[in-house]
């Protein structure tokens, strides 16, 4: 069933296959976490979001992610198991909101949180990718438009995060400076290859090191060969049994 409560691209609630929301982990992210029995949320961040109102210091995406999170409340599953499956830097930018969430919002703070996956991502700063990820996202605009938001990307990202970088980072810290030293301390997967090229790979392995350090446990495979996104399409059954094997600990550690 799917619910309609702002006027963004809707979030897509799945539930077991009778149509009874039964005990079971709640999981914010890939569709085929209902196959075990999960009640799925997916949501994607509308782009302009991610692109435009982050790189300007702009936390729109905070709002976005406390009513992904109150989405738990109105299906009454808040009190099930919760993990987190989060695709590319897009994901990674409603993900950090989510955690201050957790951290600060009184009617969040009692979530049960058992682990995180990402997929592809985080990656620090990088402008080439950001910019074949927003290519790739307006590949049917027109292409006088496709081409003018993608010049005002770049000039934006140059001018907010590398001219006045000393002066944005008074009232806005990055999201892959604020998750190397999050307070969550739930397992994390971290799916990535060396053959992306959005998001490069030792980013996510200096993200990997990091959350080692502050004793968090930590699991993470490279794929080598599959680009941005790609690695279930390309490994269809050991993508799965990584995402599987790894809920299952999660919630019955």
């Amino acid at each position: 069933m799917c619910s309609q409560l702002w006027s963004q691209p809707r979030p897509q609630v799945c539930c077991c296959p009778d149509g009874q929301q039964k005990p079971g982990p709640s999981v914010l992210g890939i569709f085929s976490f209902s196959d075990q029995g999960c009640i799925v949320i997916r949501y994607t961040a509308p782009w302009h979001m991610v692109f435009f109102s982050e790189s300007l210091g702009i936390p729109s995406l905070r709002v976005l992610a406390q009513k992904l999170l109150e989405l738990l409340f109105d299906y009454e599953i808040e009190k099930e198991p919760l993990l987190f499956h989060v695709f590319s830097n897009a994901g990674v930018m409603l993900y950090r909101y989510v955690l201050e969430l957790l951290q600060t919002h009184r009617r969040f703070c009692h979530l049960r949180v058992v682990g995180t996956i990402f997929d592809s991502g985080p990656g620090d700063s990088n402008l080439v990718g950001a910019l074949r990820a927003l290519a790739a996202i307006l590949e049917h605009r027109p292409a006088v438009l496709r081409l003018l938001l993608l010049v005002a990307f770049a000039l934006v990202a140059v001018l907010f995060h590398v001219l006045l970088a000393p002066l944005t980072a008074l009232f806005h810290t990055h999201f892959y400076d604020r998750l190397l030293d999050a307070a969550s301390r739930w397992p994390e997967l971290y799916l990535y290859s060396r053959a992306d090229e959005v998001v490069l790979a030792r980013d996510v392995e200096r993200m990997v090191e990091a959350r080692l350090a502050h004793r968090v446990l930590v699991r993470s495979v490279d794929f080598v060969s599959s680009a941005h996104v790609s690695h279930l399409r390309d490994y269809p059954a050991y993508y799965t049994s990584l995402c599987v094997n790894f809920m299952r600990s999660c919630v019955h550690c």
